[in-house]
């Protein structure tokens, strides 16, 4: 029976893996979609390349940062392991590779290739698996001296702040480090719209990363055994009631429609294990129109181009959740309890200060090094053909 329950904690946590990996493939299709035509290839490469690089950087550097086990064995041994320590990894590389991921969306259209390669690999290397490791491995006493300030640890279940927040807040200081697509504001004050090329492209990539959001929330249980299916509940309602908040306050705008779900299912993240289904469902709503009012003071009012609303998304939207689960996990509003506001506050705003820090640094020393962006012709003619020498389409001829 041992054997089999290790088996089966295998597949379960395989399964996981294989769902927030395709999870890339939402983000990929995601950006494709919201970018102008000529930036779509890259988009694609990006996404790919970000997560090969994410993989080298976990594997070598960053799984031993934050649970302190590494693969410097022969195969020999690693084979006498069982499949689930092996998986595991998988399946937390997944979580990690989302950062550059995130990231990959503010940035669009305007930064170099190589910098953001060189971000990926010390953001997932270094500075995502420090925090990871004090959330979620009880590494340097962090969880420790929440509990004894607050009287429970820091809960972030499947990572509204420990990868969610985490991310939009890395990639803040690199969208203003990069500063405005040319074009998008003039000095008059006009703004210019700059619509997505592709809506069902950006619909379709919206849908796989809902869909693989189950696997991201239902299996951070990591074994069959802990698995609840009102982790699952939880995150359809925070899923609807995004939907719904970002359609009816975006005004049927399907840009708002498609990242409605996405706002409540990042905020859901963090308390999906503790909350009445009712309560995801508040947060998840609270989630859309946060998204829809930020993205808008921040690209309209603040002229801060951040090209998929990352920052609103996943920066203010997962430090939403960490914080919203401090309230509806509490079994005042319905929720299971064990959980501390105070405790939920300390731990946000701790992942927000460590990734605001870390990408002002990460992206400022890259800027003054090799510098973040395209040049003025290279931004113009779009980085498909600056950068990768093809078109998404053949509509136009490749120049080498």
């Amino acid at each position: 029976m041992d054997n089999f329950k290790t088996g089966a904690d295998a597949l379960f946590i395989m399964a996981g893996a294989i769902m927030v990996l395709a999870m890339h493939a939402g983000f990929a299709f995601l950006e494709l979609g919201t970018v102008r035509k000529k930036n779509q290839v890259n988009a694609l490469v990006k996404i790919l390349l970000d997560f090969a690089v994410s993989t080298i950087a976990y594997f070598f550097i960053g799984y031993s940062i934050a649970y302190g086990i590494n693969f410097f064995s022969s195969a020999e041994v690693l084979a006498q392991k069982s499949g689930y320590e092996l998986v595991k990894f998988f399946f937390l590389l997944t979580f990690a590779a989302a950062i550059p991921a995130i990231i990959s969306g503010g940035i669009a259209e305007r930064a170099k290739f190589n910098p953001q390669l060189i971000a990926t690999f010390i953001l997932v290397g270094f500075v995502y698996p420090f925090f990871e490791g004090m959330v979620w491995n009880q590494q340097l006493g962090y969880q420790a001296w929440i509990k004894a300030l607050t009287g429970e640890e820091f809960h972030d279940f499947a990572g509204s702040v420990v990868v969610h927040a985490v991310g939009g807040w890395v990639a803040l200081p690199a969208i203003l480090l990069l500063g405005a697509r040319r074009g998008r504001y003039s000095k008059d004050g006009r703004i210019s719209a700059h619509p997505p090329s592709n809506i069902p492209f950006l619909a379709l990539g919206a849908w796989i990363l809902a869909v693989g959001w189950f696997g991201f929330n239902v299996m951070s249980a990591q074994t069959v055994d802990k698995m609840s299916g009102l982790v699952a509940i939880n995150s359809l309602m925070a899923m609807v009631g995004g939907t719904l908040t970002a359609w009816a306050l975006g005004k049927n705008d399907p840009g708002f429609s498609y990242n409605g779900p996405l706002a409540g299912l990042v905020a859901v993240c963090a308390g999906s294990d503790l909350m009445h289904p009712m309560g995801a469902l508040v947060v998840g709503g609270a989630a859309g129109a946060l998204f829809v009012v930020m993205f808008t003071l921040v690209q309209n009012r603040w002229k801060i181009d951040d090209v998929l609303g990352v920052w609103p998304l996943h920066g203010l939207c997962g430090a939403l959740g960490g914080i919203a689960a401090g309230i509806f996990g509490q079994k005042a509003f319905g929720g299971i309890g064990g959980i501390s506001f105070t405790a939920q506050l300390i731990g946000t705003l701790s992942g927000v200060l460590i990734a605001a820090v870390a990408g002002t640094v990460v992206y400022g020393v890259l800027k003054l090094i090799f510098g973040l962006r395209l040049s003025q012709e290279e931004e113009f003619e779009g980085a498909d053909l600056s950068i990768h020498k093809i078109t998404s389409t053949p509509d136009r001829e490749s120049s080498w």
